[in-house]
């Protein structure tokens, strides 16, 4: 029976779009949008929603209450509402695994964040009821999660594309070789969606919208061209209600030039990887990780323009997570890449 309420031990990916918990022993029980809605109250931020029910708030909201990401291109950037969002989602996962004492956390971290962002990580977390914090550079996570062999005297190399950034990583015994780390990922591609329908289609649309386009007709290939939808948003010109169809093509063409500065990332960190590793790579080629991974053809484009066989993971989104878990399951075997 005591067994039953021993501590659970938790890894964290709290992204730029999405947070997921990982229990030891149980895997992911829990993944929600990085998105907490508050409402002002005498100069106070009061939570009134966390999560999916908050994204469901965007662009919806009353007077008063505001939808907040508090994670900004892979880091931090609203310590006060993190601290918020965390502890709701710590104090859920324990809830779920039937933990009654304080777990120990494993968070996965952008690899080019800087030691400030490293303390407001660890800061948030033990606040959030955390008794031991380790970090792990999402890169790393990202390997042992896609099964790369990364322990071993070869070269493995990971992308991870995120919401806010892309990590590129050529990972060999344990450690990062060379990396490269982007300010860019799939809150990007929504903002060029965004800014293709005003300019092209005289049409304000919000951020749901522009991620639902994405998803249901974006691409990276020409081989998903012949999808359409209609989108409805708001007449630039008019200031009413105005739908129009927009297809496949003009989506990948207006997201084209953030895709090619993820080219240009995964090239300057070949350009760097010691010449006794390039060879490994191009036998074992690229794995793609990431909820960004996931937009249609991005396999298939990055194969064309580097010439390098790309393959997606099993479960791109919860790649860093599995990852970060797996050295929760293994400390000893995983021990070196812990901070």
């Amino acid at each position: 029976m005591i067994g039953k309420f021993v501590s659970r031990d938790l890894a964290v990916d709290i992204g730029t779009a999405t947070t997921i918990v990982y229990v030891q022993g149980k895997g992911v029980i829990l993944s929600e949008p990085t998105m907490v809605a508050v409402k002002d109250r005498g100069g106070k931020k009061i939570p009134v929603a966390f999560g999916r029910e908050a994204k469901s708030m965007l662009g919806r909201t009353p007077e008063g209450v505001e939808v907040i990401q508090p994670v900004r291109t892979g880091v931090i950037a609203d310590f006060d509402i993190a601290g918020l969002l965390l502890n709701h989602v710590i104090c859920k996962a324990r809830k779920e695994s039937g933990s009654l004492f304080r777990p120990r956390v494993v968070v996965g971290v952008p690899s080019g964040i800087t030691e400030v962002e490293r303390r407001a990580v660890e800061e948030s977390i033990v606040t959030s009821g955390a008794r031991d914090v380790r970090l792990i550079e999402e890169t790393i996570a990202s390997a042992i999660g896609c099964n790369l062999p990364i322990s071993e005297a070869s070269a493995s190399m990971v992308v991870d594309i995120g919401g806010g950034t892309t990590d590129i990583a050529v990972i060999s015994l344990n450690d990062i070789v060379c990396s490269v780390s982007l300010r860019q990922g799939g809150t990007n591609i929504d903002r060029a969606i965004i800014n293709h329908l005003r300019r092209a289609h005289k049409l304000f649309i919000g951020e749901r919208t522009a991620e639902l386009i994405k998803i249901t007709i974006g691409s990276a290939h020409p081989s998903f061209d012949d999808q359409r939808m209609e989108v409805q948003g708001r007449g630039l010109s008019t200031g009413l209600p105005s739908g129009v169809v927009v297809n496949a093509r003009e989506i990948r063409e207006a997201i084209d030039e953030v895709l090619m500065s993820i080219v240009y990332g995964i090239k300057q960190t070949l350009e760097s990887t010691p010449p006794e590793l390039s060879g490994d790579i191009i036998s074992s080629g690229i794995s793609l990780a990431g909820g960004g991974a996931m937009l249609k053809g991005l396999d298939k484009y990055l194969a064309e323009k580097l010439g390098l066989k790309v393959t997606l993971a099993a479960d791109p989104q919860n790649a860093v997570v599995h990852g970060a878990g797996l050295c929760l399951e293994n400390r000893e075997l995983f021990a070196s890449v812990l901070k």
